[in-house]
């Protein structure tokens, strides 16, 4: 009996250990080969909430658009040939240049606080956009975003987070069920305010 408690007691050990140094398929600490980047879509990690944004949502579907009336400066220019894969410390035109190339793309649907995420190539996670508004993770402003900042929604129970352009509009997700760009943070309803983007 006692063999029997150890070994049971060896191969939850076991398990555990392998959980813990990250050997499971199911547990990842970091991401790995398919990150969203060079086309490849990361799978979904544990604690990331979807927050789908209903037609509700939506205060004024005609300020959705193809993003090509933004106004480009010249280091928008030079970069986007470079940004359209996440550097390890990410600009705000790299941060545009992620959703720029994903454009039209459904795979981030309910999922804005990844799509962020990973735009910016953050290290730091939030289960949901709400969560991200909520915590200490940078400073709450009101008003018209930098370029590259988070920008974000009081939209269903988890919120709703894009990246600013820096003109008064935002690249998201969930702009007519895919990523897009809005002339306006009053595309969605209840505008909450921006943080500054980064890649801490």
């Amino acid at each position: 009996m006692k063999a029997l408690k150890f070994s049971s007691l060896a191969v939850v050990a076991l398990a555990v250990g392998s959980v813990l140094a990250g050997c499971s398929s199911d547990v990842r600490d970091e991401p790995t080969v398919g990150d969203g980047f060079n086309g490849m879509e990361e799978e979904l990690l544990a604690g990331e909430l979807a927050s789908p944004v209903s037609d509700e949502d939506i205060a004024d579907p005609s300020l959705a658009d193809d993003g090509t009336d933004v106004p480009d400066t010249a280091d928008t220019q030079a970069a986007d040939a470079d940004d359209l894969s996440v550097q390890a410390a990410q600009t705000a035109n790299g941060a545009i240049g992620w959703y720029k190339a994903r454009t039209g793309s459904k795979a981030y649907e309910g999922y804005c606080e990844k799509a962020a995420r990973l735009a910016w190539n953050r290290k730091t996670r939030h289960p949901s956009a709400i969560d991200h508004w909520r915590s200490g993770d940078g400073a709450k402003h009101s008003g018209k975003a930098p370029k590259g900042a988070f920008v974000f929604w009081n939209t269903s129970q988890y919120g709703h987070v894009a990246v600013a352009d820096g003109a008064g509009g935002a690249w998201s997700t969930s702009v007519g069920h895919k990523i897009g760009h809005v002339k306006s943070v009053s595309y969605f309803r209840n505008y909450l305010g921006w943080k500054y983007g980064n890649s801490n």
